[in-house]
C-alpha cells in the first residue's frame, strides 16, 4: 500500500497543512488568556466581526472582474435567509458559547470538546441525511460520550459537568448543526462568501448582547492582549479558514480531515505551557477516548470495510502482503502435518 500521499509534500506545504490546526489551537490560549482583562460576549465579537470583513474584502476582490451581480453576496432571498440562520448558529451561539465556556474551562480542555462535534454530527446525519452509521460508528458514538463524561470528571472521581463544560458541549452542538447545515447553505451560496458574511452578521447579535449585559469591555484590555485577540481573529479565524477551504479542495479530503486532531493537541501543549493548565488522570483518558472516537467517527466507512475483509485484508491493506503470505504458510503446515 502506499504511503501516505502527505508525506510526499514539499516541507512548506506540509507546514502549511498543519496551519489552520495551530492557528485555532493558539488561538483557545490567547482567548482564554484575555478573559482575564474582558468579557467572553467582546472576545466572541472581536473573533468573528474583523475576520468576517476582511473574508469578504478577500472575496469581492477575488471577484472584482465578474459581471455577475451577486459576485459578493448570496443568491435572492432563499440564500440570505440560510446565510442568517447560518450565522445565528454556526456564529453568534457557536462563539458565544465558546467564550463563556472558557471562562471555566482551560483552553486545552475545552478545545476537546469543541472537537468531539463530528459524533453530532455523525448523529445527524443519519437523522437528516440518512447516512448509514454502522455498527462501528455506533460503537464509537457511545464510547466517545463515555470519554467526554471522564472529561468532566472532577479531581475527587465525582461527575462534574460545571458551567463550563455545559457551555462548551452547547458550542460543539451547535458547530455541529453548523456543519450539517453547510450543504444546504453551500447550493444558494459560494462557501467563502458564507463564511465571511456568517461572521459578520453572527456577530451582531453579540454586539447586541454585550452591549446589554456586559461592562468594562475593553477598558482594562492591555497592549498585549489587543494584539492576542487581533491574532486571534486575523490569524485563528480568517487566514485558518482560508488555508483550511483551500487545502480541502486540494487535497485527499480523508487524509487532510485526520490532521484536525492537532488543534485540541496544539490546545493542550500551549495551555499547559504558558497558562498552567493540568488534567487529572481520568480527563487525559477521557481526553484520549475521545479523541480516538472521533477519528473512528469520521473514518468508520474505511474501517468498516477493513473490518468486513477479515485479518487478511486488514494486513494487506497496511501493506503487510509478506506477513499475509507467511501466515498462510503456516496455516497449510498445520492442516497438514506431513
Amino acid at each position: 500500500m502506499a504511503q501516505s500521499d502527505l508525506f510526499f509534500q514539499p516541507i512548506w506545504q506540509r507546514l502549511l497543512m498543519i496551519a489552520p490546526f495551530f492557528l485555532w489551537g493558539s488561538a483557545m490560549v490567547v482567548m482564554r488568556d484575555a478573559l482575564s482583562e474582558t468579557t467572553p460576549l467582546f472576545i466572541a465579537i472581536l473573533r468573528l466581526l474583523p475576520a468576517g470583513i476582511l473574508v469578504l474584502a478577500f472575496r469581492l476582490w477575488q471577484g472584482r472582474g465578474s459581471a455577475a451581480s451577486h459576485a459578493w453576496h448570496p443568491r435572492g432571498l432563499r440564500g440570505w435567509l440560510w446565510v442568517l440562520a447560518f450565522a445565528l448558529v454556526d456564529g453568534t451561539c457557536f462563539q458565544g458559547f465558546l467564550a463563556q465556556g472558557l471562562k471555566e474551562t482551560g483552553a486545552g480542555l475545552g478545545s476537546v470538546l469543541i472537537d468531539s462535534q463530528p459524533l453530532a454530527v455523525a448523529l445527524m446525519a443519519t437523522w437528516f441525511y440518512r447516512e448509514r452509521m454502522g455498527s462501528l460508528g455506533w460503537l464509537s458514538l457511545g464510547l466517545g460520550v463515555f470519554g467526554i463524561g471522564l472529561i468532566g470528571l472532577s479531581g475527587e472521581g465525582s461527575l462534574q459537568l460545571g458551567a463550563g463544560v455545559v457551555w462548551m458541549l452547547m458550542a460543539s452542538l451547535s458547530m455541529a448543526i453548523g456543519t450539517v447545515m453547510m450543504p444546504k447553505v453551500a447550493e444558494v451560496a459560494d462557501p467563502v462568501l458564507a463564511t465571511g458574511w456568517h461572521m459578520v452578521l453572527g456577530s451582531l447579535p453579540l454586539i447586541l448582547l454585550s452591549g446589554l449585559t456586559e461592562t468594562q469591555q475593553w477598558q482594562h484590555l492591555s497592549g498585549i492582549h489587543w494584539l492576542g485577540l487581533l491574532y486571534a481573529s486575523v490569524m485563528g479565524s480568517a487566514l485558518a479558514y482560508a488555508l483550511f477551504f483551500y487545502f480541502a479542495s486540494q487535497e485527499n479530503l480523508t487524509e487532510f480531515s485526520s490532521l484536525t486532531f492537532l488543534t485540541p493537541i496544539f490546545a493542550l501543549l500551549f495551555g499547559s505551557t504558558f497558562l498552567g493548565e493540568s488534567l487529572t488522570r481520568l480527563q487525559w483518558l477521557g481526553v484520549g477516548i475521545t479523541l480516538v472516537c472521533v477519528y473512528l467517527i469520521n473514518h468508520r466507512q474505511e474501517w468498516q470495510e477493513r473490518l468486513h475483509l477479515g485479518w487478511k485484508g486488514i494486513l494487506s491493506e497496511l501493506g503487510l502482503d509478506w506477513l499475509v503470505s507467511a501466515l498462510s504458510t503456516v496455516e497449510i503446515r498445520d492442516g497438514n502435518p506431513d
